[in-house]
């Protein structure tokens, strides 16, 4: 148990910074529903929808090709590490150039002729944060979790502290005396456009905290090695591309495909983006683990009993989850206060998503049979399947379904790849995975969710006490079904 409490602990490190962090940017979600129209929060959550496709191609999945050929014996000159990062930057530096050159037709083609500095703000933004990811990289595959957490803080933290100044105390300074030393720095026309700015602020700063890992560029490029890891790299384009479609696309259509004029069905957009956030806690768990396991699960690889430990893993990965999923649709009546009233209208895709994320997590677990036998172009496949069904039930449902019929197409890829992941796994890189355990536990917080719906109907005491019990009573079920599980691990040891 002892590898498992490392993997805690460096998931641990990462998840407080991440919970920390991204508490301090789930802020934002208030501030922006609570300033802004639904319409105007579409907008953002527009944007942030295609930069998650953008994003995946900028990297070109060297993220996870240097942790694949990272050179451990000689760390003081990881060429691997200096071509990941030249050919990064270069990919980066033509994609600019694109965007100089078609910024004007792209924004209106987009619909937003008027505002061209946001396509190009946003690209930016794109252009730092996939720079930035290769010397992150380095700082997970050399343990150094502190200094990776503390400049993903500093950044969000400059980040909400830009929004707080540019959204609420800008305007109220510029209504006030529109002559004031505030008059040049900025411009209410702008609007939204200052959750870009922001953003793009804190994005710099962040590479210039990262400026020390740039003197790798140094240690010259392999090309023989840059070929193996575009190899390697390239089916991990296609996965990581399609499962951004798999999160993001719904954001994407929704503008297109929902049956009502284009003012609506931006507002439904925010809607449905504002909600989304709400499962906030279970893809700040889940960026948490990937961070640590990604690393771990290589390195660990070549152990006696790493299949055993991978088992253990998910059995309570997926506990966790679940006590996730309780604690955010069994006490909605109080998260539900960090989106503006306009957005609660959306609160009933919350579970949906939820168990949504769970899906991912636990894909996340099974995909390391294709990263371990090198046989990404089969987890691409995997991928591509789960990024068609997304495609074809978000055609099919949100015109009959609304948003809902997206968060319900997002359910059913993750649950695919999820089941598709696991079958393949078993054939190629067979785990002994508790099966049955883990499907009971998601059943019993599903049925527990239900049980909570049902005994809300006419419940003349305090609804809190109930999610309570509830929630007890997971706790005390998984503590006795692992409980004896552990005790018998130890008299086995003992005899």
């Amino acid at each position: 148990m002892s590898i498992i409490k490392k993997l805690a602990s460096q998931t641990a490190v990462y998840g407080i910074s991440s919970i920390f962090g991204r508490f301090l940017n789930y802020l934002l979600v208030p501030l922006y529903t609570y300033y802004f129209t639904a319409a105007q929060y579409g907008v953002v959550s527009e944007f942030y929808a295609y930069a998650g496709f953008f994003s995946v191609l900028l990297l070109f999945g060297f993220e996870t090709g240097y942790f694949r050929f990272r050179d451990k014996n000689q760390p003081s000159r990881d060429v691997a590490y200096s071509t990941a990062l030249l050919f990064v930057v270069l990919i980066n530096l033509g994609f600019f150039a694109l965007i100089l050159l078609i910024n004007t037709r792209l924004s209106a083609a987009l619909n937003y002729a008027d505002h061209p500095e946001y396509v190009l703000c946003f690209s930016l933004i794109l252009i730092l944060d996939a720079v930035a990811a290769i010397p992150f990289a380095r700082l997970r595959a050399e343990n150094k979790a502190f200094r990776f957490a503390g400049i993903k803080i500093i950044e969000i933290l400059i980040t909400v502290l830009l929004s707080l100044f540019f959204i609420i105390y800008c305007p109220k300074l510029y209504a006030a005396n529109p002559e004031s030393w505030i008059a040049p720095i900025y411009n209410p026309a702008i609007g939204i456009g200052y959750i870009f700015i922001a953003n793009l602020m804190a994005s710099g700063f962040k590479f210039l905290l990262l400026a020390p890992q740039l003197s790798g560029l140094a240690w010259g490029f392999d090309r023989e090695l840059f070929i193996r890891m575009v190899r390697y790299s390239l089916p991990m384009v296609v996965i990581g591309f399609a499962g951004i479609i798999n999160e993001m696309l719904d954001r994407a259509l929704l503008k297109y495909l929902l049956p009502y004029d284009y003012l609506t069905n931006m507002k439904m957009l925010g809607i449905y983006s504002a909600c989304y956030k709400l499962s906030i806690l279970m893809s700040l768990f889940i960026q948490a683990f990937r961070f640590a396991a990604e690393p771990f699960f290589f390195a660990y690889a070549d152990k006696s009993d790493a299949r055993q430990v991978y088992a253990v893993v998910l059995k309570f990965f997926v506990i966790f989850c679940v006590f996730i999923f309780l604690l955010v649709t069994l006490f909605i009546d109080f998260f539900k206060y960090f989106v503006g009233e306009e957005f609660r209208a959306g609160l009933e895709v919350v579970p949906i998503l939820l168990l949504a994320n769970l899906c991912l997590g636990i894909y996340i677990n099974l995909s390391i049979w294709y990263k371990l036998t090198d046989r990404t172009l089969m987890g691409a496949l995997v991928s591509l399947s789960g990024a068609a069904l997304t495609v074809g039930l978000n055609i099919w449902w949100i015109p009959l379904l609304g948003y809902v019929g997206s968060a319900w197409a997002t359910l059913a890829c993750y649950g695919s790849m999820a089941i598709v992941s696991y079958l393949l796994g078993q054939k190629y890189y067979p785990v002994d995975y508790d099966v049955k355990r883990v499907i009971g536990y998601i059943g019993l917080g599903i049925g527990l969710y239900y049980a909570h719906e049902q005994l809300l109907v006419g419940l003349t005491w305090q609804p809190w006490l109930l999610a309570s019990a509830l929630m007890l009573l997971y706790v005390l079920i998984t503590a006795l079904c692992e409980g004896r599980i552990v005790g018998a691990t130890l008299v086995a040891q003992g005899d």
